[in-house]
């Protein structure tokens, strides 16, 4: 067996079943959610490459495995001539490698078409149903219920019900619009978008099942954290205790929804973010030097 094949495969195990496990216990993840947002992303981003490589090494010859390595983990580049003449073999592992990674980035390529696609359906309904309210900066949609919303992308709008309107006073209404417009400048969309495309390659996987859960929740008290600059504790709380029955698309982001209880208790129990970001940077730290025996010990194996 090659032994290059260790570093990619220990990253794999790493980041697919040690990362997710220490994070859905971590208690410092909500607290800080872009730093836990960026953790679930990195995660997945290492075990798609890692995965890709691992793939490669096992058809390549212990000797072509290493000079991979040597380019991968330590930084020693091969000529141009030595990549214009690559065998059989080594053709074979390139094409399986980026056959590997070509699955979850085209994925994620085809979610972000799909809702692009839904929500400018959304945005020509809205068109002929609903009014642009200049002083709100939104659009107004006739409907009882209490419901704010937003479609980001290109179709960016955020959708405001008559409702809501009526419901929400005047400070808990611009609560619900800044965590709304906090969605859309965050681009928030597009990790929805990759999470969704990870989970479908990946179903089993540890780090694509508890990512598709804990991503948009991060999501939801990433944009509260944003909206807090903005206005009160209180207001925004009681915001979403106002619009947690409101229902939006499926393609959209809703202020309220069935985290509004959880974000509650949150927003109305301040935090330190000094311990929780402390704690996050040795949880990822951990998690890196648990692969890095591997990479040092092979890398400096011998031709």
């Amino acid at each position: 067996m090659n032994h290059h094949t260790l570093p990619p495969l220990g990253l794999a195990l790493c980041t697919g079943l040690l990362v997710p496990w220490l994070l859905v216990r971590a208690r410092w993840a909500q607290q800080v959610p872009r730093l836990a947002l960026a953790v679930w992303a990195a995660s997945g981003a290492v075990f798609a490459s890692n995965v890709a490589l691992l793939s490669a090494q096992l058809i390549l010859p212990a000797r072509t495995g290493h000079r991979l390595s040597d380019v991968l983990f330590a930084f020693r580049y091969p000529p141009a001539a030595t990549l214009l003449h690559l065998d059989g073999r080594e053709y074979v592992a390139l094409v399986v490698s980026l056959g590997l990674l070509a699955v979850p980035v085209a994925g994620f390529a085809r979610a972000l078409l799909r809702a692009r696609r839904l929500r400018r359906r959304h945005a020509e309904t809205l068109r002929l149903v609903g009014r642009y309210d200049p002083e709100l900066r939104a659009t107004v949609l006739d409907h009882e219920h209490p419901a704010v919303y937003c479609l980001p992308g290109r179709s960016r709008r955020v959708v405001v019900s008559s409702g809501a309107l009526r419901t929400l006073t005047a400070p808990q209404l611009a609560a619900a619009l800044a965590h709304e417009r906090a969605h859309i400048s965050g681009r928030h969309h597009i990790l929805v978008a990759a999470t969704e495309s990870f989970a479908a390659a990946f179903p089993h996987l540890p780090l694509a099942r508890h990512g598709a859960t804990a991503v948009p929740l991060l999501l939801e008290m990433a944009a509260d954290d944003r909206a807090l600059r903005r206005c009160s504790r209180d207001a925004l709380a009681t915001a979403l205790y106002a619009l947690a029955t409101g229902k939006a698309p499926r393609e959209a982001f809703a202020a309220g929804g069935p985290s509004a209880a959880l974000r509650m208790r949150r927003i109305l129990t301040p935090h330190s973010a000094g311990h929780p970001v402390l704690r996050g940077m040795v949880t990822i730290a951990a998690a890196g030097l648990a692969a890095a025996p591997l990479i040092i010990a092979c890398c400096s194996f011998p031709n």
